[in-house]
């Protein structure tokens, strides 16, 4: 099926900024009265007409900087906090990955936002409040379903399953160190195997036959017989949203998405995605402002076609298409941040050394 050019960035890290976001400024926040500065991710995109409501309503300028990937920014901001000059008032992008680096590091001033006592406490990492659940999505093995179809062949319910020799050559994956999904990816199969089994299933899974590259977009438009290109292997590792995607962008109407994803238990990984208000913001009332807006019905609901992302608001309503074509998880695999922190370098390491050497 081909789709419309706007799918090719839609999942850059899960997705892509639309060209209906705000353009991003450099001004420094704290110089011109009216003006709030937020930093985001290079993935972020909203509604302009929702912007520009929040700014006529508390009489503010909100400059958008755009930081790079969710590691790229975290980075650039301890690099100029570090300095005494953070460079925005808030920041958004942080996910679960980074978070206790974040953390550690002092970044972000406490904000107990009211809408955080609707949000489930699986959402809430940080008891301090200092990082607020804003949205979330999970990366899952995806598949072809005419493919499947054609062969009569069940889809794996396990990571287990994958190393079967009824599954060889099938799979797609994008190297962790390279790649947010195969990242989210290589830290399901630490929380289900753990730390003294991890190695030996990647090596089984290499013995048969699994595919690897470098990123998300060459998994997907590349290699997955269930988009545009029309590859080799029926199975990635992609978004539990690209079947929603792949829906939403068709150029012809359907009925149904032409791919699903595999939620079996431990088989996902979920990311969360962060708000938190700078340490040492001269703007902080309005910066509570928009995390409040950020946590409201209208931006949650927003970002679904935005992002294609899930919102964290139990009550916000999900575009139909995403409620026909994405399933959620039950049981996402689960890993403590402070366990991620300290040996994430060390695992990305000893998975390049056995899968790619």
């Amino acid at each position: 099926m081909k789709m419309k050019p706007i799918l090719v960035g839609v999942f850059l890290l899960m997705v892509l900024a639309a060209c209906t976001a705000p353009k991003p400024t450099t001004q420094t926040p704290g110089v011109e009265a009216g003006q709030l500065t937020v930093m985001t991710h290079d993935s972020f995109a909203v509604s302009a007409e929702l912007i520009a409501q929040f700014e006529a309503e508390n009489n503010v300028k909100v400059n958008f900087v755009k930081g790079g990937d969710a590691g790229a920014a975290l980075n650039r901001l301890l690099l100029t906090s570090m300095s005494g000059t953070p460079e925005a008032d808030v920041f958004f992008g942080l996910d679960n990955t980074f978070l206790s680096r974040a953390l550690d590091n002092d970044l972000f001033e406490p904000y107990a936002a009211p809408a955080l006592t609707e949000i489930p406490a699986s959402f809430k990492l940080d008891p301090q409040n200092r990082a607020l659940p804003i949205d979330y999505g999970d990366v899952c093995i995806n598949y072809d379903k005419a493919w499947f179809e054609s062969k009569s062949l069940p889809l794996p319910q396990s990571l287990v399953d994958l190393t079967k020799p009824i599954y060889q050559g099938l799979l797609v994956v994008e190297n962790p160190a390279t790649s947010s999904p195969g990242l989210s990816f290589f830290l399901a199969s630490v929380a289900e195997f753990g730390e003294s089994g991890w190695q030996s299933w990647w090596q089984a899974l290499k013995d048969n036959g699994v595919v690897v590259v470098s990123d998300w977009e060459t998994a997907y438009y590349t290699n997955f017989s269930g988009s545009s290109g029309r590859g080799s292997q029926p199975m990635v590792v992609s978004y539990a949203s690209s079947p929603a995607a792949e829906l939403i962008y068709a150029e012809t109407p359907l009925e149904e998405s032409p791919t699903g994803s595999i939620v079996a238990d431990g088989t996902c990984w979920r990311q969360i995605e962060f708000a938190g208000i700078l340490k040492g913001t001269p703007k902080r009332a309005l910066a509570e402002k928009f995390i409040d807006f950020m946590l409201s019905k209208p931006f949650q609901e927003d970002m679904p076609l935005q992002m294609f992302v899930f919102p964290v608001l139990p009550d916000a309503a999900l575009p139909e298409a995403f409620m026909r074509a994405s399933a959620i998880p039950a049981k996402p695999a689960v890993l403590d941040p402070l366990v991620i922190a300290a040996q994430r370098d060390g695992w990305l390491r000893a998975w390049t050394d056995l899968m790619l050497k």
